[in-house]
């Protein structure tokens, strides 16, 4: 991920924008990309390892860290890893990484491995879904969701930050490639979501 991408989300974090604390219709909206139907696939339980990646300031977090054992969350923007450090301090399962997943140098496999809005941002879909099935424990789960959207440019205000947008086909390709197998893909009215196993 370049520059651009962590200075619109440390400037989001200046801007006092946290979807923690948006609106009730705002946050029914967000759940058009990764609602129940996404938090249901996680299949979670008080046994499991979880990791999220592009944790943000943790508006999924807060509904997956009291439902897991241990929940990771990585962020590439260190003022939202801050944020989320606040919102999340009443957890003492949660562990926050500031850093890149395609970089980050884990020394541990999780269970769970989950992303909602993030794999915009990703260029080499296929090595982050390589890293990602090395992660997993053998049976474990990924879950992705992505935006239909196919604009290559994600506009806010006057900042104009360049994404890379994911279609189907690319994403099947990629979890195929992984040894990865597709197990359910859900369609809401503004996402794909994957549900991923890892067999082996």
């Amino acid at each position: 991920m370049n520059s651009d991408v962590i200075k619109h989300y440390d400037s989001l974090i200046d801007e006092n924008n946290d979807p923690v604390f948006d609106p009730e219709p705002l946050k029914e909206y967000m759940d058009k990309w990764d609602g129940k139907v996404f938090l249901d696939a996680l299949t979670l339980d008080d046994t499991k390892s979880v990791l999220e990646i592009g944790v943000g300031t943790g508006r999924l977090a807060l509904r997956t860290a009291p439902r897991c054992k241990e929940f990771y969350g990585i962020d590439i923007s260190p003022k939202t890893i801050k944020k989320a450090q606040e919102n999340l301090r009443a957890f003492d399962n949660v562990t926050l990484l500031p850093g890149d997943i395609e970089k980050y140098p884990f020394d541990r496999t999780f269970d769970v491995v989950y992303s909602s809005l993030t794999f915009m941002h990703i260029k080499n879909k296929k090595a982050v879904i390589d890293k990602i099935s090395h992660l997993l424990t053998k049976g474990g789960r990924f879950v992705l969701s992505v935006d239909k959207s196919q604009n290559t440019v994600l506009e806010y205000g006057s900042r104009k930050i360049t994404v890379y947008p994911d279609s189907v086909k690319n994403i099947e390709g990629c979890v195929l490639h992984s040894g990865m197998s597709i197990v359910e893909r859900i369609e809401t009215d503004f996402a794909h979501i994957f549900v991923i196993d890892k067999n082996t």
